[in-house]
């Protein structure tokens, strides 16, 4: 049998209810590798190994019964320090936080995950707010590369990419409010969806407004349709969530990509430069989705870089942020996040609401787009992970990371699920990232194709 560490979430639960081991034996193993990996890579901000224990005898004592209390009942599961998680500071990455608080209260995704009997192994690390593509913060350095800790895990969710791809968990919830789960799946070699916006709750509400979404976090997108099954659920706190999901994600997954319509842009219509090695990995998973039975075109969608417009959203949902910091809390801040601010604080009201206009014609386009098409798919990123401790790679002329993630931040603006999944390698051995982007509402379609590509072996996933 695998290591504990190697099994799915859908493994780890076969495995509970046929008693081949216990939610103990897999939270010890899990926490056995955190503490293993944090010193090279830097995952965590903070492990809490004996409520992790304390919650996994609990979930072993209701599968000896046969009562378990929910669909992930006793798999280790790690949550952003973004997200609220009862009983831990939740910092943001952040010197301007204090750890003083009665921290009491769930964010609506860690709530169902409680609910459902999982394990919280600890809160994995930030860049300060989530704020860029890599993670690193004043407040808790930098998180490397599970392939080469020279490298950037990527970002904002790079503490969760990393803790995924190592086997500190099977499960990690993330944010993104401009690729910031995908991103980081792309780097570090795992699987990440971030949802369309609404399916799963977030309260409190983010100053990035309706550009955050929270998403799964796995090896595979099995993993992942069970893990939004459980965080999908409504909740009253987030007034713009949507309502129950019309069926199981996970009961969904086996209807493979036969017959589904997929525009392939390798470029976004020459606006991008690709890595000729990510281009080639992408284009090779391209084919073998082809040869699985989907009707592909290479084609471009209509649309422009919107990267102005979503940098006035972005940079006031910053500024907003800080707005009630005094001189001191601003002085802490990281230096690119304190010039972000400032540009955003300077937009008008008219300027962010020129922004929103950019943002309804581009989801417009792509509302029209999908009239013809079911599936999207590109490259994550057009590069592969670059050195850490930086937010653009070294002599690429990017003033910010937007410039080095053109294929994901589109997205977030028109609300639409989109994924990132492992595809191969470039000459380095660092892994390159495909996405496949749906129409709003329609998460299991990419949970569907990405399924497909897991079972055909095409991806670094697999059952």
């Amino acid at each position: 049998m695998p290591e504990l560490t190697e099994l799915t979430a859908v493994q780890l639960v076969d495995g509970y209810r046929k008693g081949e081991f216990s939610p103990v034996e897999a939270t010890r193993a899990a926490l056995e590798r955190a503490e293993a990996i944090q010193p090279e890579v830097n995952a965590f901000v903070r492990l809490l190994a004996d409520e992790a224990l304390t919650q996994a005898r609990a979930s072993a004592d209701r599968w000896r019964r046969g009562e378990p209390a929910g669909l992930v009942d006793g798999v280790p599961v790690t949550v952003k320090d973004i997200l609220l998680l009862r009983g831990a500071p939740t910092l943001k990455g952040s010197k301007a936080i204090s750890e003083q608080g009665r921290w009491d209260e769930d964010a609506p995704s860690v709530a169902r995950l409680r609910e459902h009997g999982a394990v919280f192994l600890g809160k994995t690390t930030t860049p300060e707010f989530g704020w860029k593509g890599v993670t690193d913060s004043p407040l808790n350095g930098v998180t490397r590369n599970p392939h080469d800790p020279s490298r950037t895990a990527g970002g904002s969710s790079g503490g969760a990419a990393a803790a995924v791809a190592l086997g500190a968990g099977p499960l990690a919830l993330g944010t993104d409010g401009g690729g910031s789960v995908r991103i980081p799946a792309a780097f570090c070699g795992i699987f990440a969806l971030k949802p369309t916006y609404g399916r799963v709750p977030l309260y409190p509400a983010s100053a990035f407004g309706t550009l955050a979404h929270v998403g799964p976090m796995t090896r595979t997108a099995a993993d992942s349709a069970l893990l939004l099954d459980v965080i999908g659920a409504p909740d009253a706190r987030d007034w713009s969530a949507l309502g129950a999901a019309p069926g199981s994600f996970a009961a969904g997954l086996s209807g493979g990509v036969h017959g589904l319509r997929v525009a392939y842009s390798p470029t976004l219509g020459g606006q991008v430069a690709v890595q000729p090695a990510v281009a080639a990995a992408v284009r090779g998973a391209v084919e073998r989705l082809a040869d699985l039975g989907a009707y592909v075109t290479e084609t471009d969608p209509d649309l422009t870089d919107p990267v102005d417009a979503f940098h006035t959203l972005w940079f006031s949902g910053a500024a907003r942020v800080t707005q009630h910091f005094g001189p001191h809390q601003r002085a802490l801040l990281d230096p690119g996040l304190r010039e972000i601010c400032e540009q955003g604080a300077r937009y008008s009201a008219l300027d962010y609401l020129a922004a929103v206009d950019v943002r309804m014609e581009l989801g417009r386009r792509m509302g029209h787009f999908h009239d013809s098409y079911d599936l999207l798919v590109t490259p994550t990123l057009p590069i592969t992970a670059f050195e850490a401790g930086a937010e653009v790679p070294k002599g690429s002329g990017h003033r910010r990371w937007t410039g080095w993630t053109p294929f994901t931040y589109p997205f977030n603006m028109t609300q639409q699920p989109a994924a990132s999944v492992p595809v191969g390698t470039d000459g380095d051995g660092l892994p390159v990232g495909l996405q496949i982007v749906a129409a709003r509402h329609r998460d299991d379609l990419v949970l569907r194709a990405a399924h497909a590509m897991d079972e055909a072996g095409v991806t670094g996933g697999g059952s």
